[in-house]
């Protein structure tokens, strides 16, 4: 497999890092140990549990089924499991357990619920008192982890928006503190455990989900470094790809993430959505996308894209990558002094999105080998802004 990386039609292939990084991270993402393609996997489960009203369901209803917050206060409690389906970009189950789960109740099936690999949500409520909590944490874990030691424990410390700042600090500290000293009691202090400051009524709730879906993309790796080709030939400071069902970014690039440039990249959605509501057609069915060897731009002409230029000197630009995917980019008003590259490049990266799950789809295919070897890969050419 050959990923190849150009910086224009006379300069293919000068950046050896840049080729061999985004070849690694596809093949690692994406072979398997014995080097064959990975079989169709089954859905990723997440798992949400917490005592009674520690808002289990008000997350689920805002993040995947765009409840507003405020009326998430006439939901019931949970009595029984409840499965939700998401489908979007990643098929997933979300399940939402009741408080009052008896894990050592007979009937409690441990193996079936924790057997399939996914993560583990455990949701505290940050202004109430957490002993208990913390009591049904240790319980979860311990049994989870004897069940299936490769499950993602994820820690969301909810309701913190009526906290002060440093009281949010020195209840994530203390949490942490009393969960690891119990952990180390029962000989499991290598576990690892992730905590998230969250709430529903701020951009937070969706930045946690998004870290907790990044660990079920095996192609992350490959993402994220298309992405950083991406900024760095088109003048682009930060860039995110995001699910806009969920508003949940699957991937960005290093550079480190700015909470108020994720929130205006996720409000920028919503206008998007907003506006192509009310203009915006049904649009035929996109035909097949031009060969690696074409000239022309790869951009599909009939795909969503939006660009605000802020009063800050940043630009906002939106490109639509498929029916479920975005790209959003915050660069400088300079680099779109060259806006015809910088949509080819996009065009570029949207071509080798592309192919990149096109390549994991064909498990029944053998591993296709470079252009030496008449096989295919994933070509990027992109042109310096």
């Amino acid at each position: 497999m050959d990923i190849w990386q150009g910086t224009s039609h006379n300069n293919r292939g000068r950046n050896p890092s840049g080729i061999y990084a985004i070849m690694e991270s596809l093949q690692s993402s994406i072979m398997s140990a014995d080097g064959q393609l990975p079989s169709v996997r089954a859905r990723p489960r997440l798992l949400l549990m917490g005592l009674r009203r520690c808002g289990k369901s008000s997350i689920q209803k805002v993040v995947f089924h765009k409840m507003p917050p405020n009326e998430t206060l006439f939901l019931e409690s949970t009595s029984k499991i409840t499965k939700d389906n998401i489908n979007s970009f990643i098929d997933f189950q979300v399940w939402d357990f009741p408080g009052q789960i008896d894990f050592f109740d007979p009937t409690f099936d441990a193996d079936s619920i924790f057997g399939e690999i996914g993560a583990l949500i455990f949701i505290i409520d940050a202004q109430d008192d957490y002993l208990d909590a913390l009591q049904k944490l240790h319980v979860t874990i311990t049994r989870a982890l004897a069940v299936n030691p490769n499950i993602h424990l994820e820690v969301f410390i909810h309701k913190v928006d009526g906290l002060s700042d440093d009281y949010k600090i020195d209840t994530q500290r203390d949490i942490q503190q009393r969960t690891s000293d119990e952990l180390a009691d029962v000989g499991l202090d290598n576990v690892t455990l992730n905590f998230h400051l969250t709430s529903i009524y701020d951009h937070s709730i969706f930045e946690a989900f998004s870290k907790v879906i990044q660990k079920l993309i095996p192609q992350l790796p490959t993402l994220e470094n298309l992405l950083n080709i991406l900024c760095s030939n088109s003048g682009i400071e930060k860039a995110y790809l995001f699910d806009v069902l969920s508003k949940i970014y699957i991937a960005t690039d290093s550079s480190p993430v700015d909470m108020q440039s994720y929130e205006i990249c996720s409000d920028f959605i919503d206008v998007v959505i907003d506006v192509s509501t009310i203009y915006g057609y049904d649009r035929p069915t996109p035909s097949l996308p031009p060969t690696s060897t074409s000239t022309t731009t790869p951009t599909d002409p009939d795909s969503a894209g939006s660009i605000i230029k802020l009063s800050n000197g940043l630009v906002l630009y939106l490109r639509e990558i498929n029916r479920y995917l975005a790209l959003i980019c915050l660069m400088r008003s300079e680099a779109l002094d060259k806006h015809g590259l910088v949509e080819w490049n996009v065009g570029c990266f949207q071509k080798a999105i592309e192919e990149v799950f096109d390549i994991e789809k064909r498990s029944g295919v053998p591993t296709p080998g470079g252009p030496e070897e008449g096989g295919e890969g994933v070509r990027i050419e992109l042109a310096i802004v």
